[in-house]
């Protein structure tokens, strides 16, 4: 196997010792794996010509999430912000520690780092191909769960704030994806939001 493959394999088994659970048409295997895979897919059809760093990042970019989980802070958004904030810390964290043991430079770790922690989003091209493909799997495979255990305003305002992360081309892949019916509506409600 090639560094990428290593590092893919290695992410991966990372990855298939959460304990929770994703079940998907029937098939069931554990949940980061899953979504994963599902992150890298998207990242290639928004850019089949990505770089290995983005590659890289696509498939570590949540790693080991289980281990810091949401109910270990308090409720509220500042505690669940400051949540979010370790988590990236702690992917990043996971993936340069595989990374290196691989044999990647520190600039191409530096860099893959750099696109997990999401900075200069809006600014830096790969970061926004990954901020797209992050809210088109939440979209394709957990929104339609979501959205009826909360309630409309949050759901929406919810919607709004990932909206507001994709840029036009994101947007336009997110309304080729299946929802129901209302959640379709929500996402045009939040679409009217941002369009103001």
């Amino acid at each position: 196997m090639n560094k990428l493959e290593t590092a893919f394999a290695l992410f991966d088994k990372y990855n298939k010792t959460d304990p929770n659970i994703f079940t998907w048409n029937g098939i069931a295997c554990p949940q980061e794996y899953f979504l994963a895979i599902k992150l890298y897919q998207w990242v290639l059809k928004l850019d089949p010509a990505a770089s290995e760093e983005l590659l890289l990042a696509s498939r570590s970019q949540h790693i080991g999430r289980w281990e810091i989980p949401r109910e270990s802070y308090p409720e509220g958004r500042e505690a669940y912000l400051q949540w979010r904030k370790n988590l990236a810390i702690h992917h990043a964290g996971v993936a340069s520690d595989i990374l290196r043991r691989v044999g990647y430079t520190d600039v191409q770790v530096e860099r893959v780092k750099q696109i997990i922690l999401k900075q200069r989003i809006k600014t830096d091209a790969e970061v926004q191909v990954i901020e797209n493909a992050l809210c088109l799997v939440f979209l394709e495979f957990q929104y339609e769960d979501f959205y009826p255990k909360h309630e409309p305003d949050k759901v929406i305002n919810i919607l709004k704030r990932s909206l507001l992360k994709m840029d036009a081309d994101g947007h336009a892949f997110a309304l080729t994806l299946s929802y129901s019916e209302k959640g379709l509506f929500y996402i045009n409600e939040a679409l009217k939001l941002i369009t103001r």
